[in-house]
């Protein structure tokens, strides 16, 4: 698949390049084969951790072979990730006791998704936003919402079915939307309550979609709840996987229709407009007033993009 002709902005979490299989998913027992093929990968984790093996001077993804899992203690059945190069790749979920096998070892370790992303190849990583949505959606449904009894895994991990009413559930997506309001050359910025009110850092403001709406309305709606402002002329700009646990954010710019701030003291410490030099300034970490999000989120994009007229 060619990723450049479908974004220019290869954002942290999106460069996925499995073929997911949806065609292979529908046949039963190939997917059993392929979880006994000796040639198959698979991705370890643990409490939503990534295995990690230190070579040298560098730390990569440590793909299991098929052989090696025979003796771990799963805590789900395989999930199937995808296809490349003819080879089928599979996430597993390992119990305590099987991870403290990999961790004895000082070459081994299970990291966190955010640290991985400064080390990793985009590709990667983007594989690993998707084991990570769909190990954590795997753990939080094990059971029926219909009537209690135990989920079983269809479609390579794609559909849980109930072994008793047979009611099916699909991998579930929450979107978020996250926008730049602009008026002329200034930009507005958010300070949510949280770790970033310790702090100089101002990123986008960001809310989760409501059910029956579209992404225009969710955005004036949420800067409206937010800063208290109105937006007009809304765009979308791009989107991002965002694996904790499931998020997709939906990236937009909005023009400010009103300018004066009526911030919701429950869920923001400060709402600001900044102009352009100062976010300059801060995109080059020379602004001592303003830290901007890291390159990892798609709000540092969303800013430098206006910043930069991109």
């Amino acid at each position: 698949m060619n990723r450049e002709s479908i974004s220019k902005f290869a954002h942290t979490f999106s460069q996925n390049p499995l073929n997911r299989g949806e065609t292979e998913r529908r046949d039963e027992q190939w997917i059993s084969d392929q979880i006994n093929n000796p040639n198959s990968k698979f991705m370890v984790l643990h409490d939503l951790n990534i295995l990690i093996e230190e070579t040298g001077q560098r730390q990569s993804l440590r793909w299991l072979p098929q052989e090696e899992i025979k003796d771990l203690e799963l805590q789900s059945t395989p999930v199937l990730l995808g296809i490349q190069d003819e080879i089928t790749h599979f996430a597993i979920s390992i119990s305590d006791a099987s991870a403290s096998n990999f961790i004895d070892s000082d070459k081994n370790e299970f990291i966190d998704a955010r640290a991985c992303a400064s080390f990793l190849e985009p590709e990667i990583i983007g594989i690993i936003a998707q084991a990570r949505i769909q190990i954590n959606w795997h753990q939080k449904n094990k059971f029926c919402s219909v009537c209690g009894e135990p989920n079983e895994i269809y479609r390579g991990g794609q559909v849980l079915r109930c072994s008793a009413c047979k009611n099916e559930t699909f991998p579930r997506t929450d979107p978020v939307i996250i926008m730049v309001v602009t008026n002329g050359n200034t930009c507005l910025l958010g300070q949510s309550r949280g770790r970033l009110s310790q702090t100089n850092t101002y990123s986008a403001l960001a809310g989760f979609m409501d059910q029956g709406e579209s992404i225009e309305e969710a955005v004036a709606r949420e800067v409206m709840e937010e800063a208290g402002l109105e937006v007009k002329n809304v765009t979308y700009h791009s989107s991002q996987p965002w694996p904790f646990p499931n998020s997709l954010m939906i990236g937009c710019h909005a023009e400010a229709k009103t300018t004066d701030i009526h911030i919701d003291d429950e869920e923001m410490v400060s709402v600001k407009w900044f102009s352009k030099e100062e976010v300059l300034l801060a995109l080059k970490g020379e602004n001592p007033n303003l830290n901007l999000p890291a390159p990892i989120a798609i709000a540092h994009h969303l800013i430098k993009s206006w910043a930069q007229a991109t």
